[in-house]
């Protein structure tokens, strides 16, 4: 206790910051670089490790599945045995793994080191925020989040930044690799300045609830991940699954209603600050995360641009988010936090409208513009929404409202890239197959994939000419149909999530800011070591 009285007064806390969005920056690249080397993973070694279609996807999905599954268990573990220890087996276990990974010799290899990053990163995320939950005042911690979130949007822009450097100039092991020296570096700042918290009265381990949870985050986001993989929604490896995954959670959420030390309180979600705040956070890193996977095809197979300058192209995004994600919470303190997520759902909107006007032509700087538009959507909705999710719960449950506040985020972003993905492929096909002539019949279908498979095959089969170029024109209009599509479907989600911030969110309130309804009288309770 005392050590927290402390540390709230001393500019500690802050070196306590620095570390945590370190940490989280570190694991969150994870989640974007790993697809700026995708080409080069496909080729014969030594240039790559010559992966198959399908052991690309499975290194790109095993880290989000295992890391979507793992958050609500990892939050609990961090409350019970100490967040800050959690943190430390979190960030070894992700540098050692990250070595793995970087000298992995085949597919599998590859592949195993992905799941236990994933792991590893289940680890890390919710316990940094819980972290802070405990190190800060309720006055001081939205602005603690605000700085912390802009970790996620400098991962954002940076990943394919970072990925085209590397990739540009070493092999594509030095993408897991650069991870190594960031991690010991944060080890040590762990070590030296961040203090021991957890729940003093964690009850029972809840053994059902855990085996639930598990299972159906697994269930549900594999059987996402494989419709936006495959484009058949109506196939029972999808909807099967998908179903599967929601039955499970039905049944997890029935246990946590009659668990005596549930692993998530579902009272939580009668909660206006907590239930509100998670639903908007959820539409909006949908629309973010699923327009930033179908930009960056435009830009990488429409208008022919390298990795690094793709990467770059999206700097305004991380720009945005670090100049306004710490003046987020005084925004809120003023104006509630119900203006401030209405206004960041409608700049996610006017983004997504914004791609929605792009062809093969348009400057580039409207690009920019709508990135931007972006960064400053996600810095006015995660730090506000974050702050009021924490200070809804009780102090000692920080762990797993971190958790909770993930993996929606998680399945947001998943739901985003696989629907709006989905979207841009099936109106590509519609628009490309009736101008495939050129082509072998028994290669259309392949060839009708996609507009990188479109490429692919014309490059292959070495068609030149009138034909080819007519292919590649209608290949060209075909995306641009499909990117416009799944661009308003994302602006209508976004708007979606401005109707439900305007109505579910907390005006302005006239005491301190966040909220903390949810607080028990013990609040305070908890335990710090030196």
């Amino acid at each position: 206790m005392k050590e927290k009285i402390v540390l709230e007064s001393s500019p500690r806390r802050w070196w306590v910051l620095g570390t945590l969005v370190l940490s989280l920056l570190v694991v969150q690249l994870d989640t974007t670089i790993l697809g700026m080397a995708v080409q080069r993973l496909s080729q014969p070694a030594p240039a790559g490790l010559g992966l198959t279609q399908g052991e690309l996807l499975w290194a790109i999905n095993s880290y989000t599945l295992v890391m979507a599954g793992g958050l609500l268990t990892a939050g609990a573990l961090a409350d019970r045995f100490g967040r800050k220890r959690v943190l430390l087996i979190g960030m070894v276990l992700f540098g050692l793994t990250s070595a793995w990974c970087a000298f992995a010799v085949n597919g599998p290899m590859l592949i195993a080191g992905r799941t236990v990053l994933g792991l590893a990163a289940a680890l890390v995320t919710p316990t940094t925020l819980a972290i802070i939950t405990n190190t800060f005042t309720p006055q001081e911690r939205p602005k603690a989040i605000g700085i912390w979130s802009g970790g996620v949007g400098v991962a954002v822009a940076a990943g394919p930044i970072l990925g085209g450097l590397l990739l540009d100039h070493l092999w594509w092991g030095s993408i897991f690799l650069v991870n190594v020296p960031v991690v010991i570096i944060a080890l040590i700042a762990m070590a030296v300045v961040v203090p021991e918290s957890r729940n003093p009265r964690p009850g029972r381990f809840d053994i059902p609830g855990i085996v639930l949870s598990l299972l159906g985050m697994v269930l549900l986001v594999d059987g996402i991940i494989e419709g936006g993989d495959t484009g058949d929604w109506t196939s029972p490896n999808v909807w099967g699954v998908v179903l599967a995954g929601a039955i499970v959670l039905a049944g997890f959420l029935l246990w946590e209603r009659r668990a005596a030390d549930p692993l998530l309180p579902v009272g939580w979600f009668r909660v206006r600050e907590f239930s509100g705040s998670i639903t908007v956070m959820t539409l909006a890193f949908f629309a973010m995360l699923g327009v930033t996977f179908t930009v960056t095809f435009y830009l990488l197979s429409l208008r022919r641009l390298d990795v690094l300058a793709v990467g770059l192209l999206m700097l305004p995004l991380a720009i945005a988010q670090l100049v306004f994600s710490s003046q987020t919470p005084r925004l809120a303190a003023r104006f509630g936090a119900r203006a401030t997520g209405a206004f960041g759902m409608l700049a996610l909107t006017a983004a997504l409208l914004l791609f929605a006007t792009l062809d093969s032509g348009t400057s580039l700087w409207i690009v920019e513009v709508a990135m931007f538009l972006i960064g400053v959507g996600i810095a006015f909705i995660m730090p506000s929404a974050s702050a009021a999710i924490m200070g809804s719960v009780p102090r000692e449950r920080a762990g797993t409202a971190s958790a909770a506040s993930n993996a929606f985020r998680q399945i947001g972003g998943a739901l985003g890239t696989a629907v709006l993905g989905a979207v841009l492929t099936s109106t590509y096909r519609t628009r490309i197959t009736g101008h495939l002539d050129a082509i072998p019949e028994g290669l259309r279908s392949t060839a009708a994939a996609s507009i990188q498979a479109t490429q692919g095959m014309l490059d292959s089969l070495g068609l030149s000419g009138a034909g080819a170029s007519a292919i590649t024109t209608a290949s060209d209009q075909a995306f641009i149909a499909g990117f416009h599509a799944s661009s308003l479907l994302g602006a209508a989600i976004a708007l979606l999530g401005a109707i439900i911030a305007a109505v579910a969110l907390t005006p302005k309130r006239t005491g301190s800011w966040p909220p903390n309804v949810g607080l028990r009288a013990n609040d305070s309770t908890h335990r710090d070591c030196p």
